[in-house]
C-alpha cells in the first residue's frame, strides 16, 4: 500500500498546473471548497480533448478549477456551468476570462441543478462534469447520461469520496450512494465506465450509440 501511495502523490505532484488554475485553486481552497485534484484535473482535461469536446456541462462551478482544465483539453468548448452560488460563479467567470476563455463561450446559470438539468436538451452534449452535492449524485449521473450524444461522456469528481467508499466500515448515505452509482453503472450495458484512482476518485461514464 506505501508503494501505492507514493505513486498516488508522485501522479498528483507532476501535474504542472497553469497560473490561472493555481490561482482559481488556492481561491478555491480560501473559501473552503474542495477543488478537483491536479491530477484529476489533468485526466478531465485529457478527456475532453480526446471527445474533441465542443458543448460541455458542468453540476457545480465552484471557483473555476474544473472549468479551467476542461477548458485546457477543449479550448473551443462551450461551457454552461451550473450552481446555486452566485458569488462562486461570479469568481469562476473572473477566472476564465483572466485565463483568456471568451465570454460568448461562458454560460453561468444560477439555481439548484435538479431544477435546471430537465429544461436542457437531450443528447446535445459532449461532456457532463458531475462536482457538486453529492447527496443527489445519483439523479446528477441519471440528468447527465439524458443528456450526453452517444459517445459521450458523464465525468464523476470525488467518486471514492474521500477514500472512504473503499472502506466497508463507512455507512453513511454519502457513501452508500456513491457505492450504489458505482454498483449500478458497473453492470449496466449502455454505458462504458471505469473508476480512476486520481484524487478521491474519478468515475467516467461513456454512453454507447
Amino acid at each position: 500500500m506505501a508503494d501505492k501511495e507514493s505513486s498516488w502523490k508522485f501522479a498528483e505532484e507532476i501535474v504542472v498546473e497553469s497560473p490561472a488554475i493555481a490561482r482559481a485553486r488556492l481561491n478555491s481552497i480560501e473559501l473552503g471548497i474542495d477543488p478537483v485534484s491536479p491530477a484529476m484535473g489533468a485526466q478531465i482535461a485529457v478527456v475532453a480533448a480526446a471527445t474533441a469536446a465542443t458543448r460541455i456541462i458542468e453540476i457545480g462551478t465552484g471557483v473555476g478549477v474544473s472549468g479551467l482544465w476542461l477548458f485546457t483539453g477543449a479550448p473551443q468548448a462551450t461551457l454552461t456551468s451550473i450552481d446555486f452560488e452566485l458569488d462562486y460563479q461570479q469568481s469562476a467567470r473572473k477566472s476564465f476570462i483572466e485565463a483568456g476563455v471568451s465570454a460568448n463561450r461562458i454560460r453561468m446559470i444560477a439555481g439548484r441543478a435538479l431544477d435546471v438539468l430537465p429544461r436542457m436538451n437531450e443528447q446535445s452534449y459532449d461532456i457532463v462534469l458531475v462536482d457538486a452535492d453529492p447527496q443527489h449524485v445519483i439523479q446528477y449521473v441519471e440528468h447527465g447520461l439524458r443528456l450526453v450524444r452517444a459517445g459521450g461522456t458523464v465525468l464523476v469528481a470525488h467518486a471514492l469520496w474521500r477514500g472512504r467508499v473503499a472502506d466497508p466500515a463507512q455507512r453513511d448515505d454519502t457513501v452508500t450512494g456513491y457505492r450504489s452509482l458505482l454498483a449500478t453503472i458497473a453492470e449496466s450495458d449502455a454505458v462504458i465506465s471505469a473508476l480512476s484512482a486520481v484524487g478521491d476518485g474519478l468515475l467516467q461514464i461513456t454512453k454507447l450509440g
